[in-house]
């Protein structure tokens, strides 16, 4: 049967019998590659309860009828599966890990915005997390930045008012610096901060961000927090 190069679309023959079932795998394929997500990339098995037009991408190892499709984008399908062989430069939303993935020939690079023939990579990518203050002048998070990054920014966002005896604002930074990300943030719900580092800073090792109270000391609240940074990953062996 002839097929279609970008997306291998089987195509009508003339006077074809049950052109509809030629048609209707075509539109399955077009479906899952239009806007192209997945379900997990994780995953070693076929789930047994996935429902027809999921997608998922099979990872190093599978099994089951995933066995030797490591890399391909299954498609379940009137109970069995159809494959996807990306090309390079194809772009997917994993759902599970919340991150877009580009495949650069090889593998399936997530948070990637550029690429090399050799599998190096620029990653930009938003680690978002949430923060119940503690009693007290200063709360380390327990989620750091990450080592070997640059960080480009830091955002935030008070889910629940923080208070505490004294307190007329709070400041977002790191050891030596604490307020690097902001000062004088508001403490009502909603309040939020938006510190851009003046010059994209790195740092070599983990290091989680400070959050120090002004005018007096904290005493409970919840604040839900992002960091946004640039990594290098270098090229394959």
């Amino acid at each position: 049967m002839a097929r279609t190069v970008q997306l291998d679309l089987p195509l009508l023959a003339p006077s074809q019998a049950q052109k509809h079932v030629t048609m209707n795998e075509a539109l399955v394929r077009l479906d899952a590659a239009a806007r192209p997500r997945v379900i997990a990339s994780d995953l070693s098995n076929p789930p047994a309860a996935a429902a027809d037009g999921e997608s998922y991408l099979v990872p190093v190892a599978a099994g089951g009828a995933w066995a030797g499709r490591t890399g391909q984008i299954a498609v379940r399908s009137n109970g069995g599966w159809i494959y996807f062989s990306p090309a390079s430069g194809w772009r997917i939303w994993d759902e599970a890990d919340f991150c877009e993935r580009a495949f650069d020939g090889v593998d399936w690079a997530p948070h990637a915005v550029a690429m090399s023939p050799g599998g190096a990579a620029t990653i930009s990518r938003v680690i978002e997390f949430e923060h119940a203050i503690d009693p007290g002048a200063i709360n380390a998070t327990s989620v750091s930045i990450p080592s070997n990054a640059s960080v480009i920014g830091v955002t935030g966002r008070v889910i629940d008012p923080i208070h505490g005896p004294g307190l007329t604002g709070w400041r977002a930074g790191v050891v030596g610096s604490d307020n690097r990300y902001g000062s004088g943030i508001g403490l009502a719900s909603g309040s939020f901060l938006a510190g851009l580092t003046g010059s994209p800073v790195t740092y070599y090792s983990n290091t989680p961000l400070l959050l120090s109270a002004e005018g007096g000391a904290f005493a409970g609240g919840f604040v839900r927090l992002a960091i946004h940074v640039v990594q290098l990953s270098p090229p394959r062996i």
